[in-house]
């Protein structure tokens, strides 16, 4: 009896691996570039080819002693983020790096992915390329590029619709078929005629809804109004000025050579330190003003559709214990408490990738690590805000 039990067991189990495998032989058919690159993602390898953005003059970062800060502050955003997995933790406080703390093997020269951290980066660059004359205005639609959107609903859609994530352009949801719009556009290998095929379906600044659709549109645009090479024009008007490390853009594929401009900008959390104080300094390096104040400071002000969002840069300007991305997806940022200091700005890539900036101390921190899906935003911010002058 139990050899007969055994023997329908082993059938069984022989069967659904065979299910699975003709399924997932059906998929690879149906889409390889899907199926390969979430191999490759399980991995912890690229997602696509990579595309260099290339830096040039180092911003040296002055060191400076933690004595601000209190120590047990310290200790406590040490011990915070060494309970999330981080890889890196970056503390700069009036015009000096205070702490530089790196966990589980990693260093200044490694590289986590920083998920949607980039967008904020992609609106510097819309501002500069305004301020070069390369963009006509934030208020001109944005059909004037993506000409796609001109005998349509869309051609009304401006550059600041886009920038404030309010378009009303429809955006795929999220789904685990490799064949869904969504996988096509996370991982597919155009991703130019996944975002250019979405729909106007409700009125600009009717509805907040963050997605990836309103900024790869932008990146798109950037490439049409420059005719360069969107990680060649990064380069050229921002990271050569500010980074130590050059950065890498992932592209759809090698036939089209787009890159995902929503997501998925590759630096060091050094680098990525400089966007901060970029930030912390309103637009200006050193002696260099790379970024118009004025742009930073709209960059930061509070758009029409959503408090605690300005241009592709999260605020926290209204306490929400649980902030909502869009309306379709069920994901939010926590907050267990409201922020101490209400000017913070912050970068928010996926699953706790962060870069704080609070003017009014004059901080900045930086996070980068393992995806933490329970991140609390709240901690890091108020622990260290809380240290100061004690």
């Amino acid at each position: 009896m139990l050899f007969k039990l055994l023997k329908f067991i082993l059938k069984a189990l022989v069967c659904v691996i065979a299910l699975i495998s003709v399924y997932l032989g059906y998929l690879y058919s149906q889409s390889p570039t899907v199926m390969s690159r979430i191999a490759s993602m399980m991995m912890g390898e690229a997602t696509g080819e990579l595309e260099i953005v290339e830096a040039n003059e180092t911003f040296v970062i002055d060191s400076g002693s933690p004595d601000n800060i209190s120590k047990k502050s310290i200790e406590a955003a040490i011990q915070f983020s060494a309970d999330m997995g981080s890889h890196a933790l970056l503390i700069y406080q009036d015009d000096a790096l205070i702490l530089e703390k790196y966990f589980d093997g990693y260093d200044t020269q490694s590289i986590s992915d920083t998920q949607s951290m980039h967008k904020t980066v992609l609106a510097m660059l819309v501002g500069i390329a305004i301020d070069d004359g390369i963009i006509g205005s934030v208020d001109e639609p944005a059909s004037n590029y993506l000409t796609e959107w001109k005998n349509d609903s869309r051609n009304i859609i401006t550059i600041k619709n886009l920038l404030q994530q309010s378009s009303g352009l429809d955006y795929p949801e999220f789904s685990f078929n490799p064949l869904s719009d969504f996988n096509q556009l996370m991982l597919g290998e155009d991703v130019t005629s996944i975002t250019l095929e979405q729909k106007a379906y409700r009125k600009p600044n009717e509805v907040f809804e963050y997605n990836g659709v309103n900024p790869q549109n932008l990146g798109l645009l950037l490439q049409r109004a420059s005719g360069k090479r969107y990680a060649d024009l990064l380069s050229e008007k921002l990271w050569q000025y500010i980074a130590e490390n050059d950065a890498t853009v992932i592209l759809d594929s090698e036939r089209n050579r787009m890159p995902r401009t929503y997501c998925c900008l590759n630096a060091t959390a050094r680098d990525w330190l400089r966007i901060g104080i970029l930030i912390l300094n309103e637009g200006k390096m050193g002696q260099k003003q790379l970024i118009p104040k004025s742009w930073v400071n709209d960059m930061t002000a509070s758009s029409q559709a959503n408090p605690n969002y300005g241009y592709l840069t999260w605020l926290g300007n209204e306490h929400q214990k649980n902030r909502v991305y869009n309306p379709k997806s069920s994901a939010t940022g926590h907050h267990s408490e409201p922020y101490d200091d209400r000017d913070i700005i912050y970068l928010d890539g996926f699953g706790g990738q962060r870069v704080y900036v609070i003017p009014s101390k004059g901080l900045v921190i930086v996070r980068t690590g393992a995806t933490q899906m329970e991140w609390d935003d709240s901690v890091l911010p108020n622990i260290l805000s809380r240290g100061i002058g004690k």
